[in-house]
């Protein structure tokens, strides 16, 4: 019961404050007593890459990412397997750019490149089944709950020092939706231990607000995965 109700306050102190800073107090305070024989807890964390799917001038752009990890246990060596990416970028890159109706601005940044990044805080709730207590495979819905939007207007490629960041966050929608899936490979012979791997988050839901452009997110995270407060004796 105890475990239980610290694992609401976790999410709910989450979703509350939207900051990476909350889940390392959180992994902190509560790491070893959220960690259970039936609940795995940890820090989860690397590169992705993102990309736009249907603005096809567009290439993918890198990020990092930042969040936690539950796997529940449902049977055997099958798994709930949530928690939160809380520092998560997605969007897209060499893009051209457009017109922001100021004559010197516009001259100035007519060539160069423009970079769309969105920031998303992202749930995902996946079915984990594990194979031989090594391999994993998991697969289930994302939901995305946007914080940040911006443009960037970049003109390095021409030779040029100049960039310059629009607030765009009116212009998509506050939700996003999608499936993820990947495969990883534990470390260790063990229920808990670390954890590296790839999903793929194939967006569903088009999160721009303008008829006349349809926007949807892609990104493919290669992780690493840490149980936090995971004693030395457990098995």
């Amino acid at each position: 019961m105890k475990n239980k109700i610290k694992f609401l306050f976790i999410v709910y102190f989450t979703l509350s404050t939207f900051t990476s800073k909350s889940q390392v107090l959180i992994s902190l305070l509560f790491g070893k007593s959220l960690n259970s024989p039936n609940i795995e807890f940890g820090m989860a964390g690397g590169l992705n890459r993102s990309y736009m799917k249907d603005i096809a001038e567009s290439t993918g752009v890198n990020n990092f990412h930042l969040g936690f990890y539950f796997h529940i246990l449902i049977k055997n060596n099958s798994y709930l397997s949530t928690g939160a990416i809380i520092k998560s970028n997605v969007g897209a890159t060499g893009m051209p750019t457009y017109s922001v109706g100021d004559a010197a601005f516009d001259s100035l940044y007519k060539d160069g490149t423009l970079t769309k990044k969105l920031s998303y805080l992202y749930v995902p709730v996946m079915f984990h089944q594990r194979f031989n207590n090594k391999w994993y495979l998991e697969a289930g819905p994302n939901f995305g709950v946007r914080t940040k939007a911006k443009d960037i207007f970049d003109v390095s490629s021409l030779g040029g020092d100049q960039e310059y960041t629009k607030d765009v966050k009116d212009e998509y929608t506050k939700l996003d939706a999608g499936i993820m899936a990947g495969v990883g490979y534990k470390l260790k012979n063990e229920p808990k231990s670390m954890a590296v791997g790839v999903n793929y988050y194939y967006g569903l839901v088009d999160v721009s607000k303008s008829s006349e452009t349809e926007i949807k997110n892609s990104s493919i995270y290669f992780y690493i995965k840490i149980p936090i407060g995971v004693g030395k004796t457990e098995n």
